[in-house]
């Protein structure tokens, strides 16, 4: 081969490369994400956020539902370890039992990032951010809604009955927690009973069911940990003969329409917002992240409370 054929070939070879540089650059970010199921309208709204976002932005998302079971979420988190993805996100059926597999994560330099739900691990750093809402100040705002309306009839006691979320799940235990703080020590306001519905409409029907079948009349007031088992204890409500929003007032939490029209109806007396629009903040996050820029290890998202009061008013803005 002469000399002038080498250097053509150098140089053809040189400017393919150059050439194919953009490509490499604009790789796209791959991100597994771990969702926890579809048990609500509220989770239903959060994935297709997430789904939207990834998609807007030119992002890869490799999605796996983990349909309530954390087994499911931990083999979905150890299959985004062993395809080398850029980011994994995952919102945790459970707080507990995520040490080694986020130690896994961690060996191969893959950084977490966890959506809505936090996770109690021996370690912080095995998570780089937890984008979500303040459960607890959810419980809170609950509990302060009951304790002003209280206050409208001083001189009755309100019995309460509870349809809590998930057994050992981030929003069952911090919102059982801020409603209890702000009713502790109110002689007024008594907790009869409190079970779990699974955040799920069914599951709060029938343990509604239970709870009027053991209590009756005796029940003043439900604090569901969500709308859909509200919506759910709602029909149960129905059914036993009473009126729910009046025989029974009824507060839950999230904020989806159902229970906008549920407040509208008269049927449900104030929902405490869980906002699941987190797609856009998720994907900013893990560009930065995976950008090695740094990020917050906490970022909670804005919500508000919504009584009946202003349910129709405010019903044509709801996005979820």
């Amino acid at each position: 081969m002469n000399c002038n054929r080498r250097t053509f070939l150098a140089a053809a070879f040189a400017a393919a490369f150059t050439l194919n540089l953009p490509a490499f650059a604009a790789k796209p970010l791959v991100i597994g994400f771990s969702q926890v199921g579809a048990e609500s309208e509220w989770r239903t709204a959060n994935t297709v956020s997430i789904k939207d976002a990834a998609k807007k932005e030119g992002i890869t998302l490799k999605f796996a539902d983990a349909q309530q079971k954390q087994e499911s979420q931990v083999k979905a988190i150890r299959s985004f370890i062993a395809q080398r993805v850029d980011v994994i996100a995952f919102s945790p059926v459970v707080e507990s039992g995520w040490d080694t597999v986020l130690r896994e994560a961690k060996r191969a330099n893959i950084p977490v990032i966890l959506t809505d739900r936090a996770v109690n691990v021996s370690d912080p750093s095995l998570y780089v951010s937890f984008l979500g809402s303040d459960f607890v100040e959810e419980g809170r705002r609950a509990g302060r809604w009951l304790v002003e309306r209280q206050k409208k009839t001083p001189d009755a006691v309100l019995n309460i009955v509870e349809l809590q979320g998930t057994v050992g799940s981030a929003p069952a235990l911090d919102r059982k927690k801020g409603f209890e703080e702000v009713i502790a020590g109110n002689s007024k306001l008594k907790m009869l009973r409190s079970q779990t519905g699974d955040f799920t409409r069914a599951k709060g029907k029938e343990v509604m069911e239970a709870f009027l079948k053991a209590e009756g009349k005796k029940i003043n007031v439900l604090y569901a940990h969500n709308d859909d088992m509200a919506i759910g204890a709602i029909q149960a409500i129905e059914e036993a003969g009473l009126k729910p929003g009046k025989d029974i007032l009824v507060i839950s939490i999230d904020g989806v329409k159902g229970a906008f029209e549920a407040m509208i109806a008269g049927k449900l007396n104030v929902t405490v917002e869980c906002n699941p629009l987190l797609g856009p903040q998720l994907m900013q996050i893990a560009r930065d992240v995976a950008a090695g820029k740094p990020v917050p290890k906490r970022v909670v998202t804005q919500e508000s409370v919504f009584p009946a009061e202003v349910a129709a008013k405010e019903f044509p803005n709801r996005k979820y």
